[in-house]
């Protein structure tokens, strides 16, 4: 492998999948529950490489933007463009290249959900500068994280035709509703990624949930579970998702309690740890939503 493309590898994140896999399983939650069941291959593959190639294209401009911060902060001190292995004009390629193949998916679905696409893109686009700014940035980051819900009820239900009230009438209002039980969940596992790097922060000026809640960081981050696994939990049921699901969502509070175990001592490698491994709250809360609608590739 040349060391451009191991570079530029390295400035997707390729090798730590945890990212993606942090937006793909609300939305494949969200995709079932909007079909019903499976929702077909069509809408499964464009959800899937839309959100590894939105992810990637969101860290070229993460990295673009922070690169003068992320030189201060131990874990992202050797980031390809803080490191001055790959230039800011050629990351800033890389994203557009990636975000226009992306787009280019989406537009084999409808104009509810490209609309909402473009939408998705520049609250994606906000969230590095909203660290500048906001005492609770992450906020930012989990309607980012989570605007793939919306997109997969536009997907499914929004038809191909248009009308001023397309949006409105695809995407229901419990689409909004998980949306924001999601942003729970970010708030959560971002506060843990923020809790790693809290001590360079402080240092160089940088916003982040992990400061502003200070000493209730680890009370906050439980809270901030609660509220997601809750909220997920009654809309399941509301929306006629059964004991299985709510099994799946058990499984899912499980891991938080673990998680819990974790970060509880503040220590790096234990909060970097329960971040990471955050996709499997994620699967656990997905695994529970397919089984329930009669499996995996199963329709009702």
């Amino acid at each position: 492998m040349s060391s451009r493309l191991a570079d530029y590898l390295d400035l997707i994140r390729w090798n730590r999948p945890a990212g993606w896999l942090l937006l793909l399983w609300p939305t494949l939650s969200a995709l079932w529950i909007a079909a019903d069941g499976f929702p077909g291959w069509h809408l499964l593959a464009v959800f899937v490489l839309g959100t590894v190639l939105m992810r990637s294209a969101g860290c070229c401009a993460n990295d673009v933007a922070d690169r003068e911060f992320d030189r201060h902060v131990k874990r992202t001190a050797q980031r390809p463009v803080t490191a001055g292995r790959v230039s800011v004009p050629e990351a800033l390629w890389v994203g557009a290249v990636l975000a226009l193949l992306a787009f280019g998916l989406v537009l084999t679905t409808n104009p509810p959900t490209i609309l909402l696409s473009v939408l998705g893109l520049a609250i994606t686009l906000l969230y590095p500068f909203a660290k500048r700014v906001l005492s609770m940035p992450q906020a930012v980051l989990g309607v980012a994280f989570s605007f793939g819900i919306p997109m997969a009820f536009a997907a499914v239900l929004g038809g191909l035709s248009w009308s001023p009230s397309g949006v409105t009438a695809a995407v229901p209002p419990h689409a909004w509703w998980l949306l924001l039980g999601n942003l729970f969940w970010v708030l959560a596992y971002d506060t843990e990624y923020a809790m790693v790097d809290r001590d360079d922060d402080l240092k160089i000026g940088m916003k982040t949930s992990a400061i502003t809640l200070g000493r209730w960081d680890v009370p906050a981050v439980m809270a901030f579970y609660g509220v997601y696994l809750l909220s997920w939990a009654l809309i399941g049921r509301a929306l006629g998702l059964g004991t299985v699901y709510l099994l799946g969502i058990g499984a899912a509070a499980l891991q938080v309690a673990w998680h819990w175990t974790l970060i509880r001592r503040r220590e790096r490698e234990g909060c970097f740890k329960a971040f990471r491994l955050n996709h499997w709250v994620g699967f656990a809360v997905f695994l529970g939503v397919a089984a329930d609608l009669g499996g995996l590739f199963a329709t009702r």
